[in-house]
């Protein structure tokens, strides 16, 4: 008997027991429906979870920074070995799995709008980095290579300007921004914050503390975000690096930089050292090793690995604790195909007895029992993932889940096609199965006991 004869006649006496059939069909229909949502719930969750770390920052990144003073890294190593240079920076990028090294110059900074001020950390970094940067921008763009010095800021940076003249921050008293337009106000930028603080409040009969030089800074852009809104890059402010570097060499020149390092003897290096380093690697699973390696060369290596593997478990053993739930229908389905067929054989016992008396081969014959367990489990996994897709826009659209607990436009339940898939395979596999003890009999019925049965 060729397959297609076993296919077409599995069919045929699938449905003359149309009830039945149906019936068992909607076990299998609730348990890949149970099982599909309970596992989409898990991987959306994760999905969230991870989209949130990224916000964060990088998941495949790793910063580095010098060692402090009394890091226990670092206390066999000599301190300048461990500042951070360009030499570094090509030391790090020749390492396995780095795919590239973003420098960063930070200055602690003083900025003046009208009657507002306020304490802000300059970071100043690459020109690829701006230019990734720049997808983000609501207004203006990166500054021009090689030009001067202009700052990028973040949406919620004029909620940390203070007014001068009632000394409040307004944003965190009213909830409103203060009345500044950061690209069209004149901006002044003070780089020496001590000698500003001292020219304000001179202490005791000391000699009166000259002001510092104001610079006046223009606005290239800033990122888009309407107010109270969060992003990576909200509390923020960017520039080039290399323009900073010259305008921090030129205020302070021969004096030593705020939060650079100096010498033994307290006297300034030359050069400026990179405030921290950005080490991209290729995939997220070696971070770890990475990042254990740069440690080992005596530097301060952080990244949300360190976190997101334990974040990673528990998601993990939540995902199968809810497939585990969704697979317990299934198998109370897999009882209703295996009762099914059961009576199947018992209603056809004289069928089979004829057809062995005609010469039908025996595994024919249990091939066809499985052939029609393993339709009930197709038709009804097909129709549960149909269903499955279902419930799931309803959760993600209708009643909005994924914005409950996480961010606007995060899904709670994300059917990826290899899930659909898998559980189709998987019912019509445990529909097989199911029907294998029931195929089995029906090989061992005695063709003259099944022609005489009634």
């Amino acid at each position: 008997m060729s397959i297609i004869d076993l296919l077409r006649m599995s069919l045929e006496s699938l449905f003359k027991r149309k009830v039945r059939t149906i019936l068992t069909i909607m076990g299998v229909v609730i348990g890949t429906t149970s099982i599909v949502v309970m596992l989409s719930l898990g991987i959306g969750m994760k999905s969230a979870l991870l989209s949130e770390l990224e916000s964060y920052g990088g998941l495949k990144s790793i910063e580095v920074n010098s060692p402090g003073r009394y890091d226990d890294s670092a206390k066999d190593k000599d301190p300048e070995d461990t500042l951070l240079t360009d030499a570094k920076v090509a030391e790090f990028e020749a390492m396995e799995h780095v795919t590239g090294v973003n420098p960063c110059l930070q200055a602690q900074v003083i900025i003046k709008c009208g009657i507002y001020e306020g304490n802000f950390t300059l970071q100043g970094v690459s020109r690829s980095v701006l230019e990734e940067k720049a997808e983000s921008l609501g207004q203006g763009s990166i500054p021009a290579p090689g030009g001067e010095l202009q700052l990028i800021y973040g949406n919620m940076i004029p909620a940390d300007f203070m007014n001068t003249k009632t000394n409040q921050y307004e944003y965190w008293e009213t909830g409103e921004l203060p009345k500044m337009d950061l690209m069209n106000d004149q901006i002044f930028v003070i780089f020496d914050t001590e000698k500003y603080y001292s020219s304000k409040n001179p202490s005791g009969d000391s000699a009166p503390v000259a002001a510092p030089k104001k610079y006046i800074i223009e606005t290239a852009g800033i990122f888009a975000g309407e107010p109270g809104e969060w992003t990576t890059d909200s509390y923020n402010i960017y520039c080039d690096i290399d323009a900073l570097r010259e305008v921090l060499q030129r205020e302070f020149k021969g004096r030593v930089i705020p939060g650079q390092p100096t010498r033994k003897n307290g006297k300034p290096y030359k050069q400026l050292f990179y405030s921290s380093l950005t080490v991209n690697v290729d995939e997220m699973d070696n971070v770890t090793q990475v990042q254990q390696i740069i440690s080992d060369m005596g530097y301060s290596a952080y990244s949300n690995a360190e976190w997101i593997e334990s974040d990673m478990q528990i998601m993990n053993i939540i995902q199968a604790v809810l497939g585990g739930i969704g697979g317990i229908s299934l198998f109370v389905a897999a009882i209703g195909i295996t009762n099914t067929m059961m009576m199947s054989i018992y209603e056809r016992t004289k069928e089979i007895g004829i057809m062995k008396v005609i010469g039908c081969r025996i595994k024919d014959i249990q091939l066809l029992f499985l052939i029609e367990a393993g339709y009930i489990g197709f038709i009804g996994g097909a129709v549960g993932i149909g269903l499955s897709y279902g419930i799931s826009y309803v959760m993600n659209n209708v009643l909005g889940l994924g914005s409950m607990m996480y961010e606007d436009g995060v899904n709670i339940s994300v059917i990826p096609p290899w899930l659909a898939l898998v559980a189709i395979t998987f019912a019509a596999l445990i529909a097989m199965l199911a029907g294998f003890l029931p195929s089995i009999r029906a090989m061992r019925l005695s063709p003259l006991a099944a022609i005489r049965a009634e």
